[in-house]
């Protein structure tokens, strides 16, 4: 198959990542085709897609978590292919088969691979078993707190307790002995109950233990129709609040070349373990001694956080995606050039992080060589409490990190939202924090600006 032959492309995601994707269809000649709830109809991504169809109010789960809602607007437009984006349906399984099995042309792995990858034990095992380093922890879920209890005496405290399904970081904590274990295995395991429904034996729990004062960093592979898997770089994903990440940079300045060569090589493997079709990320944990790695987890679709790798590769990585699901094997040569830093800017509050929805009343994007806007909103638009209160991915990309910095110390202050609240101050702080300044941080570094 010819990419010229792909589109129309479906786009079944809204606000940033919809217009983003979009973007990039229609550079290619491609036929955008968006979907919407009642709630985006005024959104920039509406507006600029070749057609758009309403799939339904405002509640996500009768609109863009409706897959019968949007294999119909498919059919109802005549697209070709699918494009998921991040969220929703991006990893569903079930909707991956569907889209398949409509004749459609899924953008995105193979749903035998989204399924390995989905559940964090069964991933945790096959990366064991493809030789990718895991830390200590459970091999089988656990569904209750005594077998938590024991768990956890045999790992050693303290420990990060997950539900086995899920990902961005939900139902996560971690434990330091066994009454915050208890609370922790209630938490998780409210999460896992909503991710696989009423299971038959209990919620499905991972527990492993928990690396302190860790770095988190992920790799970008990309799988192509001929085998290969190729590592397009690492990032940087340390700076988070309740464990969901709000900064990004490429390349990671907590980590030596030999180790990033290492975390390279391994994600490659664990790519080829599960025969891994498209973009894709392999996360992980690196030590307190920057020394070495941990398997974390694997996402099975495109990141949030994509931007910063193509600012030092030069690469598209939709265009990627687009590529490969048309059949093609391009000869991709990665090389890391300067350094990038995305900044997610939220609806929230800037203390406290909780969402601050509200009408745009004023919304100037910064600009200038080196500066990206990747964003979902405009003057006018309303942020409603419905979905993800991400406003835009703010990119800067300089010749090293300290030009970098500089530039990102520019484009935050140029940045102009009114109406919600926003982050951008906590931008600004972090820009003159000396641990991030340093670029000696960890996951806990938003903990300590706030305790």
């Amino acid at each position: 198959m010819l990419i010229e032959t792909l589109g129309p492309v479906l786009v079944a995601n809204r606000g940033e990542i919809a217009r983003r994707v979009i973007r990039t269809v229609q550079r290619l000649g491609l036929r955008a085709i968006a979907v919407h709830s009642e709630a985006d109809g005024d959104l920039p991504f509406v507006r600029e897609a070749d057609e758009a169809v309403l799939i339904g109010p405002a509640n996500p789960a009768q609109s863009y978590l409706d897959a019968d809602k949007v294999l119909e607007a498919a059919r109802a437009t005549g697209a070709k292919a699918i494009h998921p984006g991040y969220g929703f349906l991006a990893e569903n399984v079930a909707f991956a088969r569907a889209v398949i099995d409509a004749g459609l042309v899924w953008i995105g792995p193979s749903p035998e691979a989204i399924d390995k990858m989905g559940d964090k034990i069964n991933a945790r095992n096959l990366m064991e078993k493809a030789g990718v380093p895991v830390a200590a922890g459970t091999r089988e879920p656990v569904t209750d707190l005594s077998l938590a209890l024991k768990a956890a005496d045999a790992i050693g405290y303290p420990v990060m307790v997950k539900a086995a399904g899920g990902g961005g970081g939900i139902g996560m904590s971690v434990a330091h002995d066994d009454e915050g274990l208890a609370k922790a295995f209630e938490q998780a395991a409210r999460a896992a109950a909503r991710f696989s429904g009423d299971a038959l034996d209990g919620p499905a729990v991972l527990l492993e233990r928990y690396i302190e004062r860790a770095r988190h960093v992920e790799v970008q592979i990309l799988g192509l129709p001929d085998g290969r898997v190729v590592a397009l770089g690492e990032r940087d994903c340390s700076v988070q609040r309740r464990h969901q990440k709000v900064v990004e940079e490429s390349p990671s300045p907590g980590i030596t070349p030999e180790l990033r060569e290492r975390m390279l090589a391994a994600a490659v493997r664990a790519g080829e373990a599960v025969g891994y079709l498209g973009a894709g990320t392999v996360e992980c944990l690196v030590d307190a001694d920057r020394q070495d790695f941990v398997f974390l987890e694997m996402n099975t679709r495109l990141q949030v956080e994509h931007p910063v790798t193509e600012l030092v590769t030069g690469l598209d990585l939709v265009e990627l995606q687009l590529r490969v699901a048309a059949g093609e094997s391009p000869e991709v040569r990665p090389t890391s050039t300067g350094h990038a830093i995305e900044f997610r800017v939220y609806a929230e509050d800037p203390r406290r992080f909780l969402p601050g929805p509200g009408t745009i009343t004023a919304w100037v994007e910064p600009g200038g060589a080196g500066v990206r806007v990747d964003s979902g909103y405009a003057a006018g638009n309303t942020v409603t409490p419905f979905y993800d209160p991400l406003l835009a991915k703010l990119c800067v990309h300089g010749e090293t990190r300290a030009e970098a910095l500089e530039k990102g110390r520019k484009a935050v202050d140029a940045f102009v939202v009114e109406g919600p609240k926003n982050n951008l101050p906590f931008c600004a702080e972090l820009l003159d924090n000396a641990e991030f300044v340093t670029g000696v941080y960890d996951t806990g570094l938003v903990g300590r600006m706030r305790a």
